[in-house]
This record gives structure tokens, C-alpha cells and sequence, in this order.
């Protein structure tokens, strides 16, 4: 009998690269991971940070990544370009382009580095929060197609209804994990960190026009402590600190479920209102 592949997680479908011309590598927008006006940013962070990832220039792991997103991405192909500018003994410096018929959409930097074995603490707390299985399922409105990939539990601060009312605070906690369930590794943790809904939705009680400019993850685990997490939920926390003149900007903390913290998180989001 005939073994018969499995189709690979729409995950890694989404991330997929193909080495074309010019060192470019090339990938496509995949409507499982669509937003509002073109794809999910976290899923194109993601696919960046796999760009590095894939380089046979790499040194060692992701040490922190800045996307900044200059246009939206089309439906379509795309392609990545991922230099190397600065290789030191224990980190590495890249720079990043993703363009769509030879304009550019997205820019990025980003370090790797290798890991040494040095003295270190956690300052921050981990949330005391339920475990998962005694938090509800709740995701994002239907017509937010990259939220279904993804099993989300809100312990506070759940995507407003319409028209719900100001809130006092725009602290959002929950767990989350892929759907299907899928091994946690770099990509699928920064796309994580972006599965924050708009900060400014919960203040103001609705919907509004709005959007992220820049967005950084600083990865504080290593390729094993993130392993060590296998196919687990993760905990996210995100709050905002000011609202002002059509930008707000927001921070986050993805820690696994035994106490890691794994990376933490920041954006600058424009919104109109």
C-alpha cells in the first residue's frame, strides 16, 4: 500500500519559500490568513523571519525582529530579500525586503545570535490566570479569516461587540495556541505576538479603522526552551499606554504555560476615528 504525505499545516503553507533569481525567495498570500486589507501581519512577519531562517548564511537563533509596514501586501506572490550586513562572533545583523512587482511593501530588521550560558532572572510575573481548559473558546468576528487559525481562550479583555462601550483599560489576557495544534518554534511565535486585536477597539468599545506601522519582538527563549513547549498553549497579555493624535502605540508578553517567558512585544498602530 501506498503511503500517502500528509498536506502540511496551513501554517507552514503559509510561510512556504521558494528560492528564485538574485538570492530572492518567494512565497504567496494565502486566504486562510487574510485580514481586513491584505494578509494577517503576523503571518508576514513570520514568513521573515523563515527567510532568515532558511539564509545558509545564519548564525544561530532569532534574537529580536522589527517589521515595518510600509504598504499592503496584494493578493499574490511576493518575495523576500535577506541580507546579512554585520556577522560578529555571537550575533548577526540582517536586513530585510519584501516587495510585489519589484515595489516594496515591507521592510525589517533583524539580529540573530547564539546563546550563552550567563547568570539571569525574570523580573516580570507571569498573569495568575485559570488554566485554559477552564476559560471559554472565543475567537474574533467571522469575517476575520486569519483568527480561525487559532484556538483562543480570553480570560479578560475579548473582542468588544459593537458598539459595547468605552472601556477603562485596553489590557487584553488569553490563551492561545495554532489550530490545528502545531509544534511551537520561532515563526509561529512571532506570528503569535500579533494576535492582538486593535488596543483601541477595547478603549472606545467598537470598531474602527486601524493598523500596525511597526511591530518588534524581542525572542528572550532559546530553540530548546521554545521546543519545550511543544504543541501547549501560550499566554498573552497586551495593553496600551497612550492614544494620541491617531497612533497608540502597544506592548505584550507571550509566556508558555510553565512559567517562560518566551518573548515580549511592541507596536506602533495607527487608527482614525
Amino acid at each position: 500500500m501506498t503511503e500517502i504525505d500528509a498536506p502540511p499545516h496551513p501554517f507552514d503553507a503559509a510561510i512556504a519559500l521558494t528560492p528564485v533569481a538574485d538570492g530572492r525567495m518567494r512565497s504567496r498570500t494565502r486566504p486562510e490568513y487574510a485580514n481586513m486589507v491584505g494578509p494577517f501581519g503576523g503571518i508576514t512577519a513570520a514568513a521573515l523571519v523563515q527567510a532568515v531562517q532558511r539564509h545558509p548564511d545564519r548564525l544561530g537563533d532569532p534574537i529580536s525582529l522589527t517589521v515595518n509596514y510600509a504598504a499592503p501586501i496584494a493578493d499574490g506572490d511576493f518575495d523576500i530579500t535577506a541580507r546579512a550586513v554585520r556577522t560578529n562572533r555571537t550575533n548577526q545583523h540582517w536586513l530585510l525586503e519584501l516587495t510585489q512587482d519589484g515595489v516594496v511593501t515591507t521592510t525589517a530588521t533583524a539580529v540573530f545570535g547564539v546563546h550563552r550560558d550567563t547568570w539571569s532572572d525574570t523580573e516580570l510575573d507571569m498573569p495568575r490566570v485559570p488554566s485554559p481548559d477552564a476559560v471559554p473558546l472565543r475567537g474574533f468576528p467571522d469575517f476575520i479569516a486569519w483568527a480561525r487559525n487559532y484556538e483562543m481562550r480570553f480570560v479578560e479583555g475579548a473582542v468588544p461587540d459593537q458598539d459595547a462601550g468605552e472601556h477603562p483599560d485596553s489590557t487584553t489576557t488569553l490563551w492561545v495556541r495554532d489550530a490545528p495544534a502545531r509544534p511551537l518554534d520561532f515563526p509561529a511565535l512571532t506570528a503569535l505576538c500579533d494576535v492582538f486585536y486593535p488596543r483601541v477597539f477595547l478603549r472606545r468599545g467598537r470598531y474602527m479603522a486601524a493598523g500596525t506601522v511597526s511591530f518588534t519582538v524581542y525572542f528572550h527563549a532559546d530553540a530548546e526552551e521554545i521546543a519545550a513547549q511543544g504543541d501547549d498553549y501560550v499566554l498573552g497579555t497586551a495593553r496600551a499606554h497612550r492614544f494620541s493624535r491617531g497612533y497608540f502605540d502597544q506592548t505584550a508578553q507571550m509566556w508558555g504555560r510553565n512559567g517562560t517567558l518566551l518573548a515580549t512585544t511592541h507596536q506602533l498602530v495607527y487608527f482614525k476615528d
